[in-house]
């Protein structure tokens, strides 16, 4: 969950259990959003609908912030929180694999998982998609394995990536939000639905 236990503040047992309260907690909050509706998901990629943006830039944006200021006040050794390696290649298939099953299923795996607990039939069948893909690559992992590992960078962070500050990045970001949400308030005028 965080360098809590890394530290030895908590124990691993209790980490545990925290992790599964903020995931109880973070459902709750997708299936209140509304992340358990597949239409109100799929509705991003066609303008009509722009709750997933809305939710998820404002999660990002509040845990951004939330680690600036716990770092600022010495809370907290950014150096101790986890940065997923980066694998370039599989990053960009990954991304067009999950991007073209979100658009076609209209669920993440995240959210398939929301719309299953409330009893939706396409999430339970997205989920059943979701282990078959998960069993082809790991049994045939030796067949992508090169593709897999190909154009390791590391562990970057976006913000020293582009030669910026935490602060001065997490500012740009805002920004984009912004500009974001206002495009999407725009786009939800223009291609308004009739209620799903």
């Amino acid at each position: 969950m965080g360098p809590l236990a890394v530290n030895e503040i908590i124990s691993e047992n209790t980490n545990l259990f925290l992790a599964f309260l903020i995931g109880i907690g973070f459902g709750f909050v997708l299936e209140q959003s509304g992340f358990s509706s597949s239409r109100k998901l799929a509705g991003i990629f066609y303008g009509y609908d722009a709750v997933v943006l809305k939710v998820f830039f404002t999660a990002a944006i509040t845990a951004m912030l939330g680690l600036l200021f716990f770092s600022l006040f010495g809370w907290i050794d950014l150096d101790l929180v986890y940065v997923n390696p980066t694998y370039l290649t599989s990053a960009i298939a990954g991304g067009v694999i999950m991007g073209l099953g979100f658009i076609m299923g209209g669920y993440c795996p995240g959210t398939s998982f929301c719309g299953a607990s409330i009893g939706k039939i396409d999430a339970l069948v997205f989920i059943g998609g979701l282990f078959i893909g998960v069993l082809i690559f790991g049994l045939g992992y030796k067949l992508w394995e090169g593709m897999y590992l190909a154009k390791f960078l590391g562990f970057p962070k976006v913000s020293e990536s582009l030669g910026l500050s935490d602060g001065v990045f997490a500012l740009i970001l805002i920004i984009a939000a912004l500009g974001m949400f206002w495009a999407a308030e725009w786009a939800e005028k223009k291609f308004q639905r009739e209620e799903y």
